[in-house]
């Protein structure tokens, strides 16, 4: 199972069409958006996607409350299950408690992973490269026995995504 994952769009939706279109490009069989969409357009991406997907409400999208029924977004921390994995999926990394599977987050703009107490935490970065002059996101491949963690990451003038690869025993 491959999951592509993504946070902290921001006002940038040329950059979260770029995410998914790659996300989707190698083989993304779902999305998980970590929040900080801020406008619908990046929501309206995601569904246009035609991939199952699901988002959490960021800081900063309070505009986008009235949209919860038209689109797949939750209020944080929002719990879910993929076949036998259970996530959990917030935007403020206030709820970083091992109680699913895999735990994702955003709001920091910074590419995290750990693997504790077998709990896997991931923050796939940022893709409005505000922080820094990258796009960030992963994709996290779930088989049976592992975990792995692919990071993309480009600068914002280049074409092709660099990969950092992680992997970890279930």
């Amino acid at each position: 199972m491959k999951i592509g994952i993504l946070s902290d769009s921001h006002l940038k939706s040329d950059y979260t069409k770029e995410v998914i279109d790659f996300l989707k490009e190698i083989n993304s069989e779902y999305l998980v958006h970590a929040g900080d969409l801020c406008i619908e357009k990046n929501l309206q991406l995601l569904e246009e996607s035609k991939l199952k997907y699901v988002s959490v409400f960021g800081n900063n999208d309070r505009n986008l409350l009235q949209l919860s029924s038209k689109y797949n977004i939750k209020q944080e921390p929002y719990y879910f299950q993929i076949k036998d994995t259970k996530f959990k999926l917030m935007h403020l990394p206030y709820y970083l408690t091992p109680d699913s599977d895999v735990v994702i987050f955003g709001h920091t703009h910074m590419f995290e992973q750990d693997y504790k107490n077998k709990t896997l935490f991931v923050n796939p970065g940022e893709v409005c490269a505000r922080e820094k002059p990258f796009i960030e996101c992963v994709q996290l491949e779930i088989k049976e026995n592992e975990y792995i963690i692919s990071r993309y990451f480009k600068k914002i003038n280049e074409k092709n995504f660099k990969k950092e690869e992680y992997i970890y025993e279930r």
